[in-house]
């Protein structure tokens, strides 16, 4: 079976999937190599879990509506994520301090951080959250899976029927 025989709903759980796989490899990072997230990380960290929430659940029903708005979202979703992790890149990684930068503010906002201290909570700057992973920097493998989620929720808005 190759990609193009995929249904939209298969393609919407393989996005979540991928979304989970993303957030697990950040919490091994964090909990097993005491990679510090700062609050770009944990903002980068909600987008994939918004998106892998809202295609589980489209993707538990077989309304084509439904696939594509969720596909719709995770195409939206994707580009914010993209655009963190550029900005965690080049502009907060050169700061000392992310403290009330956008990112903080949203998590703050949010409550997700007193909600989910494990998973959502700032335990570094921006400038400690600099590390590579097999010579590539963290925040870039976060882009690379948020072009793929994004490419792949495209895949579901252009397939027929």
């Amino acid at each position: 079976m190759g990609l193009g025989s995929l249904t939209r709903r298969q393609w919407l759980l393989a996005i979540a999937a991928l979304c989970v796989a993303g957030v697990v490899a950040a919490l091994a990072g964090q909990y097993g190599f005491d990679m510090r997230p700062c609050p770009w990380c944990i903002l980068q960290r909600l987008f994939f879990i918004v998106v892998a929430l809202i295609c589980l659940a489209a993707g538990a029903g077989r309304s084509p509506a439904a696939h594509r708005g969720a596909a719709a979202v995770t195409v939206v979703v994707s580009a914010l994520g993209i655009a963190a992790a550029l900005y965690q890149h080049y502009v907060a990684a050169k700061s000392s301090s992310c403290n009330l930068t956008l990112a903080d503010k949203i998590i703050t906002a949010l409550h997700v951080d007193t909600i989910a201290p494990s998973l959502f909570e700032v335990t570094g700057s921006c400038a400690e959250a600099v590390v590579s992973m097999l010579g590539v920097p963290f925040d870039f493998w976060s882009l690379g899976l948020f072009l793929v989620v994004g490419a792949a929720a495209v895949a579901v808005l252009m397939r027929r029927g």
